[in-house]
């Protein structure tokens, strides 16, 4: 593509793995890394890729290979890092994240610290930048005495893909040798276009935009990304949120989950943190149709208990913590969840064919 130059290439290719330091580009061959960058390297001006399937079947989309440079360069600076620092490749180059590493390794000239993508990543030695899913960095957390792969080896590190529960943001906060962020982004946006410090005490957390990123609302209060240099035209997008101003807002949840019950507005995302410290199994909240309320807020847990125990338990825990219309009209069992092909729960009904 003649976008980098030699030196930024030379320095994105010497790289680590459990097999030792590897120096040229051909010590990558037969890994998704080399299929990578042999698609990176070849004649089209996009990539292929696929939507996340948070909400449905996941599609492919083309990504152009400019606009992810730009999207790179807006991490870099807005991390301040510089030629040289070492960066940590733990999640698939199949999806946007692990494409989008990669990038910044050879946009920034970064070094590329590449470990086997699992839930619970190995690596060595001081990351200056890291990213991850919420399940790394609980299984990085519980394995720190028995492995190298430390936390706080990381300086900065972001974490997108599916909500942090309170127990684990507060956990980071404790870690003041860690600056950790949310993330907010999607494939359609090139990864992150906004990002919430994760700081003690603060435990609804307000989302910056990048530079040179817009925020706007439209009538159903969702979110409107403008971004020329990523994005042709505005995107308008599912997540309801309270605009602050124009690069500032603080996520309540997806327009397509809100329960609107017996005419009062409910985000379930915004509950299932009230419920999360009370719950030690996945779960998760969804409307039901219902002929009195229109829809009722219904509890689905992945779990073989008795469900009429769990109701009684459940409100005797959340005694006083939830609010009026917050507490679920029904607890539904539910042996194994569905998951898309990137680990996230699918909110599916009882009645559907694919839940087991």
């Amino acid at each position: 593509m003649g976008t980098f130059d030699e030196n930024c290439r030379q320095t994105f290719f010497r790289y680590h793995n459990k097999e030792g330091v590897l120096e040229n580009e051909s010590d990558t061959v037969g890994t998704p890394l080399h299929a990578f960058m042999q698609e990176w390297k070849n004649d089209e001006d996009y990539m292929m890729g696929n939507t996340s399937g948070s909400t449905g079947t996941p599609k492919p989309i083309r990504l152009s290979k400019k606009a992810m440079i730009a999207s790179a360069k807006l991490t870099n600076q807005y991390f301040h890092l510089q030629p040289g620092n070492t960066i940590l490749l733990c999640l698939s180059t199949d999806y946007i994240a692990g494409k989008m590493v990669v990038v910044r390794a050879m946009v920034g000239g970064l070094r590329l610290v590449v470990c086997d993508v699992s839930r619970s990543p190995e690596w060595e030695g001081v990351i200056d930048f890291a990213a991850m899913v919420p399940m790394q960095v609980e299984n990085v957390l519980k394995n720190c005495e028995e492995h190298n792969s430390h936390i706080s080896s990381i300086h900065s590190l972001i974490i997108g893909g599916s909500p942090l529960s309170e127990t684990l943001y507060n956990k980071l906060a404790d870690i003041e040798k860690v600056r950790s962020y949310i993330t907010y982004g999607m494939t359609e946006t090139l990864s992150h276009v906004a990002v919430a410090p994760i700081k003690k005490g603060e435990n609804t957390p307000k989302y910056e935009a990048l530079p040179g990123i817009k925020f706007s609302k439209d009538d159903r209060e969702c979110l409107i990304i403008t971004a020329p240099h990523l994005l042709e035209k505005p995107l308008a997008t599912n997540d309801v949120v309270e605009l602050e101003d124009s690069t500032h807002f603080i996520w309540k949840g997806r327009w397509d989950n809100v329960v609107n019950s017996g005419g009062v507005k409910l985000h379930p995302e915004q509950i299932e943190k009230k419920l999360a410290p009370h719950i030690s199994h996945r779960f998760y909240l969804i409307g039901e149709p219902d002929d009195t309320l229109g829809s009722k807020l219904v509890l689905y847990i992945e779990s073989e208990d008795d469900e009429k125990q769990e109701l009684e338990r459940l409100k005797k825990a959340t005694e006083g913590k939830l609010g009026k219309y917050e507490f679920p009209k029904e607890i539904i069992m539910v042996k194994k969840f569905q998951e898309t092909d990137s680990g996230k729960i699918k909110r599916i009904h009882l009645n559907d064919p694919e839940q087991t």
